[in-house]
C-alpha cells in the first residue's frame, strides 16, 4: 500500500477535523509535520484543534516562529493575552469590592461601638 505523499495527508487531515474527528485530525497533521516540520498551515491546524490554552498558545507561538508575518497566529496571540488580562482585572474587582464592603462593614461596626462606649 502507497502512503499519501504530504498534500494528500494534509487534506485528509483537514477533511478529518472539518468532519469533527479531532484526534484523528491531530494524529494526521503531527505526520505532516514528521515530514515538514515548518508546515505553516499544518501547526496552525494543530492551534485550532488544541486541548488547552496553554497547547493552543505554543502551536500558535511556533507558527510565528515559521513565519513572523502570520497575522493570524499573532492575533490570535493577541486575542489570548487580552482575555487572560481581562479575567485578571475582573478578579482583582471582585475581589477589591469585598475587601471594600468588609472595611465599610468594620468601619461603621467600630464607629457605632465607639459612638455608644460609655465616657469615663
Amino acid at each position: 500500500m502507497v502512503s499519501p505523499n504530504r498534500e494528500e495527508l494534509m487534506d485528509m487531515a483537514v477533511r478529518s477535523a472539518k468532519q469533527g474527528n479531532k484526534d484523528s485530525a491531530r494524529v494526521m497533521f503531527r505526520q505532516v509535520l514528521d515530514r515538514d516540520s515548518k508546515n505553516e498551515r499544518a501547526v496552525m491546524w494543530l492551534a485550532k484543534l488544541a486541548n488547552s490554552p496553554t497547547e493552543r498558545k505554543q502551536w500558535l507561538e511556533r507558527a510565528l516562529s515559521i513565519n513572523p508575518d502570520n497575522t493570524t497566529a499573532a492575533n490570535a496571540l493577541q486575542k489570548m493575552a487580552d482575555n487572560k488580562e481581562e479575567k485578571a482585572n475582573r478578579t482583582l474587582i471582585t475581589y477589591g469590592t469585598y475587601v471594600i464592603g468588609a472595611l465599610l462593614v468594620f468601619i461603621t461596626v467600630f464607629t457605632a461601638m465607639w459612638a455608644f462606649a460609655p465616657l469615663g
